[in-house]
């Protein structure tokens, strides 16, 4: 008999698998998601959020492994400041590759992060490809750091609104962000 959570995580799936949007606990905020692939589920993604696609999202990835399928390298300096973080922690990388060109910024880089958090990660393994996680409000809002905040758009605009974690407080911070350059040095972009 599958466990409730199992059945959440099932769902989820089926739902990324079918090219549509979830709404989604993180290790820090509440997502909007989608497979990073999937061009007419990114696509909406950005038209629920109301957000410009100049804004790149960034995106989930299981491991090392399959963040080096998406990006041209892993700098020395990444591993240096994951091997180190915290908290949570996003990486802006150059030479983004094998997800959809919207999500890919203008000068080619893309910003990933390697969740610490099991049903994130079971979700992008058993998808096989990134997961869209963009935080779940509309764009210039603040971000749903807990279900509650949640815009009712947002809601109705998803496919799947997974059921775990509905009543968590809301006490979780964004990730940090740092962008790694060609020359291997790191710009803080959120702390």
């Amino acid at each position: 008999m599958c466990t409730d959570a199992e059945k959440d995580l099932w769902k989820a799936l089926q739902t990324l698998r079918a090219g549509g949007v979830i709404l989604y606990p993180t290790d820090t905020v509440w997502g909007i998601g989608c497979d990073a692939t999937c061009h007419e589920a990114v696509e909406r993604i950005f038209r629920l959020k109301q957000r410009p696609d100049s804004k790149a999202m960034l995106l989930l990835v299981t491991d090392r492994e399959m963040l080096a399928r998406h990006v041209r390298e892993i700098p020395e300096a990444a591993e240096r400041l994951l091997a180190n973080a915290t908290r949570p922690t996003t990486v802006i990388y150059g030479g983004a590759k094998g997800i959809d060109p919207m999500l890919i910024a203008a000068d080619g880089s893309v910003g990933i992060r390697i969740p610490d958090d099991s049903f994130c990660r079971a979700l992008c393994r058993r998808l096989g490809h990134p997961l869209v996680s963009t935080s779940a409000n509309l764009s210039g809002q603040p971000a749903a750091r807990c279900f509650g905040d949640i815009d009712a758009a947002i809601l109705r605009g998803t496919d799947y609104v997974c059921t775990r974690r509905h009543d968590d407080p809301c006490e979780t911070p964004p990730s940090a962000i740092y962008k790694i350059s060609d020359n291997n040095e790191i710009s803080t972009i959120r702390e």
